[in-house]
């Protein structure tokens, strides 16, 4: 196994001819960045007109959009030294601030003692107790591993408090009642967090530097996450390595063990070594020639939650100061509420007005979907009053970016498939997957990104098997609270000021006006 130190820039054997890396995202640019770092001969094909994947930030008319958020906290110090290496000091330190909103109210989170206590009250905070309590005393009576989300939720935090507060927020980003849903989910994205936990985080914070909590910090590209790929590229670039934007790939061909064709843009390439892919799996699937009738079957089997994101430009300061809002209101459909600023003031560029995104979960090609985007601004416009953080006329403009495939469903029978998958992959010699849909994993841009570290690894000679990084790594953002080594401030960067970055163009819109 590996030892976490940051991979050698060279060791005695490069990977035979050129290594063809398919998709732009965090992963498929790490693998490109690091093979070019070493000399080797490598190309990045990506489908867009902008590098980033899902961690793209999108720019429209000045203002910054991140799509879903993505904080810069990562266990991994191999990626947090890529980060650096790769941003320095346009890198921020940011304070973490989220809230839920429920029940009319807005409760801290992570969850504050007396806050939890005066929101939902003495009554309910007695009944959720209970409900807890009742929970602790059926568990040693449990005979079978809980099946659904539901069930696993409401093992270790009760009825009530999985009602309250995993329910509705849980359904609206899946678009099925939990009690449909596969307990992986949170056996991944929320394992090791009880409700002993969450109440000691609660109401005895920790003070000290050994005790792990949830993180109250994260780092931030000065212009989102954009610039860390903006710049990645950039150092591909300058180190021989290509990028190929706006080429999606049509055609793969498996001879054997091996592939030995693609297609990209109606060009059939022949002369290439090996192939990093973060495709997603059906995608992959679906375009390649020579793979088994079951592997095929398997891949038609997996799903995908796709989501827009409404940016709404506002009259005046910040409706709130959080970076985001989580959305537990039944009454509502957004499912999220971003405030740009508080992630980066360079994300908003006029001082008079504030951007907010409004966030929804959806399958491609749904209603949601497939309204215009007129509809979609007015919806947000609404949606954005009736939780009280704006007023009427108070939206100017609104803009909608759709983001297809942004999580890998964890469907049932989805384990069962993605293995028939794996084993098919893992006996193309020459083909690695990496990345969230590319494993069919949902992981985080680190974890993403440590697939691609380990992946260069596997060709110049080591042995890691990808589908497993991250399967027994908790997502909580939990870790031990320390200083940071790189303590940059938003507008206290040495760097210099906004004028100074480099924009690379990027398609934008005129936007839809709210007024």
């Amino acid at each position: 196994m590996h030892d976490g130190t940051t991979s050698p820039s060279h060791t005695p054997t490069a990977p035979e001819g050129r290594t063809m890396v398919i998709g732009g995202g965090p992963a498929g640019l790490t693998a490109g960045y690091l093979l070019a770092k070493r000399d080797a001969d490598v190309v990045v094909y990506e489908a867009a007109d902008q590098v980033g994947g899902i961690a793209m930030t999108v720019v429209r008319d000045g203002y910054r959009f991140d799509l879903g958020g993505h904080r810069f906290f990562t266990k991994v110090r191999e990626v947090e030294d890529l980060w650096y290496e790769i941003m320095g000091d346009e890198f921020l330190r940011r304070p973490r601030m989220s809230r839920i909103f429920w029940n009319g109210k807005f409760l801290d989170y992570p969850l504050n003692g007396m806050d939890v206590i005066k929101k939902l009250g003495p009554v309910e905070l007695t009944r959720s107790g209970l409900s807890y309590l009742w929970a602790l005393v059926k568990k040693p009576f449990r005979r079978k591993p809980e099946a659904s989300l539901e069930e696993w939720v409401s093992a270790r935090f009760g009825k009530r408090l999985y009602e309250h507060f995993f329910k509705t927020y849980t359904e609206k980003v899946w678009g099925r009642p939990a009690s449909e849903m596969t307990a992986d989910w949170a056996a991944q994205r929320i394992k090791g967090l009880s409700f002993m936990t969450a109440a000691k985080d609660a109401f005895f914070p920790s003070k000290t530097g050994d005790i792990k909590t949830l993180i109250t910090e994260f780092d931030y590209p000065r212009y989102g996450p954009g610039q860390m790929w903006e710049k990645m590229t950039n150092a591909i670039e300058e180190r021989g390595g290509s990028i190929e934007m706006e080429s999606p790939i049509e055609r793969m061909k498996v001879e054997g063990d091996r592939i030995t064709e693609i297609t990209v843009n109606g060009e059939t390439i022949t002369d290439f070594g090996n192939v990093v892919s973060s495709l997603p799996l059906r995608n992959l699937l679906r375009m390649t020639e020579g793979a088994p009738a079951e592997v095929l079957a398997a891949a038609e089997g997996l799903r995908y939650r796709d989501f827009l994101t409404v940016s709404l430009i506002l009259d005046g300061e910040d409706p709130f100061p959080d970076n985001w809002i989580y959305i537990h209101e039944p009454g509502v459909i957004v499912g999220r509420v971003q405030n740009f600023r508080s992630w980066s003031p360079w994300m908003v560029p006029d001082e008079t007005k504030a951007c907010v995104g409004m966030e929804y979960f959806c399958f491609e090609g749904d209603d949601l979907w497939t309204s215009s985007d007129e509809e979609l601004v007015a919806l947000a416009t609404k949606e954005l009053q009736e939780i009280g953080l704006s007023k009427p006329g108070q939206v100017v403009k609104g803009y909608v970016v759709r983001v297809p495939k942004a999580y890998p469903d964890y469907v049932d029978g989805y384990a069962e498939n993605v293995q028939i998958i794996k084993r098919w992959v893992s006996s193309v010699e020459n083909l690695q997957q990496v990345g969230r849909n590319g494993l069919h994993r949902y992981n985080n841009s680190d974890h993403s990104m440590l697939t691609s570290m380990r992946a260069v690894d596997n060709l110049y000679g080591e042995q890691h098997d990808l589908w497993e990084v991250n399967a027994e790594d908790e997502y909580l953002e939990e870790g031990e609270t320390k200083q940071s080594p790189y303590p940059y401030q938003a507008g206290k960067t040495p760097s210099g000021e906004v004028g100074l970055h480099d924009d690379v163009a990027i398609k934008t819109g005129e936007g839809v006006s709210g007024k």
